[in-house]
């Protein structure tokens, strides 16, 4: 048998950063994200040759290892080894042999979750071919244990819970890792105007989320970062209020806000390519933007009236970047498996 499976990358609407200890920890944070139709993959195709066998299509990366309990972590493939590694020690106890093979809609550093929605998506593989029974809230959390526990990155925690949860989700973050996925009902009428009214555009510029991340770690001993904190975190409920009415002018003067709020946490949010983009965008008629993610680089969303879409992608034809189509998808990851077509008679 082939085990595959996939899990969607999202956007982070509104409330970026408040999912990132120590904030959250001490005052609670919440995010609003919606997942879209550009995905992680995974496929395990299980093997008895005493060889784990690891292919990143999409960054033309591979290793090979003898079938082990616990694979060093180097700086290369360090997810797949660091999921492997969980799975057979919380799960198995005796070493697998397999050929793993990787693929991203989207690069790493795009601001899009990247990292986590392919760490969501092995686990995924895993849970299908070993049979696991682990419910959303399991796989999300064991999935942030692997990535910023065990294997030591930084980061918050609302990309494994949209990964796995999928749709659009308002995501609180309390002390002692207690998390609440809160799945919002949203008109269909909302989410294609939303859907419409929005632009994805890539910068051409993958970055490290690191250094923003650990800014924003030292918020709570600078007056001014922590107030920029609590007023996006503020903005977050408000910006969710919005959207569930289809207060469409309260959603983009409050964006805004939180963009402001969000490039007061830490000098590296944006960079003057960065801001150029932006300005060019709203010069050319989008109501507001923001970068996904920590900051930094990566991908941009612009929210614009729709009947000027084309004189916007215009304006930013200057640029080295280029548009992204998508679509919202409600669905987190899922799995399955098929016969391997080699053994089919």
């Amino acid at each position: 048998m082939i085990y595959r499976s996939k899990a969607p990358l999202r956007l982070g609407l509104a409330g970026g950063g408040t999912d990132v200890s120590p904030y959250c920890d001490q005052f609670g944070g919440c995010v609003l994200n919606a997942t879209i139709n550009l995905y992680t993959y995974c496929t395990i195709v299980p093997k008895n040759d005493g060889q784990i066998k690891f292919f990143a299509t999409d960054r033309e990366e591979n290793e090979v290892f003898s079938s082990e309990l616990n694979l060093p972590l180097s700086g290369k493939l360090d997810l797949h080894k660091g999921v492997y590694n969980r799975i057979v020690k919380d799960y198995c106890a005796h070493p697998l042999s397999f050929e793993m093979t990787t693929y991203s809609d989207a690069p790493a550093g795009s601001g899009l979750g990247t990292s986590s929605t392919l760490v969501v998506c092995i686990i995924k593989a895993f849970v299908e071919w070993l049979n696991l029974s682990l419910s959303e809230y399991e796989i999300a959390q064991l999935a942030f244990q692997i990535e910023r526990v065990e294997i030591g990155l930084s980061g918050g925690k609302q990309d494994q819970y949209a990964a796995t949860f999928g749709g659009f989700n308002f995501i609180e973050f309390e002390k002692d890792n207690r998390v609440i996925v809160n799945p919002l009902r949203l008109k269909e009428n909302i989410v294609f105007e939303l859907e419409l009214s929005t632009l994805l555009y890539f910068t051409g510029v993958s970055r490290s989320s690191a250094k923003i991340i650990d800014d924003q770690k030292k918020s709570l001993t600078n007056i001014n970062r922590l107030q920029s904190m609590h007023k996006i975190k503020e903005d977050a409920c408000l910006i969710k209020e919005y959207l569930l009415k289809g207060n469409f002018n309260g959603f983009y003067e409050t964006m805004k806000d939180a963009w402001a709020a969000k490039k007061g946490t830490s000098n590296s949010m944006t960079t003057p390519m960065m801001d150029d983009i932006y300005e060019t965008a709203i010069n050319a008629g989008a109501y507001c933007g923001k970068i996904s993610g920590a900051g930094g680089g990566g991908f941009m969303f612009l929210f614009i009236d729709p009947l000027k879409r084309q004189q916007i992608k215009n304006a930013l034809a200057k640029f080295d970047g280029n548009f992204v189509d998508f679509n919202f998808v409600n669905h987190g990851t899922y799995s399955w498996k098929i016969f391997d077509k080699k053994n089919v008679k």
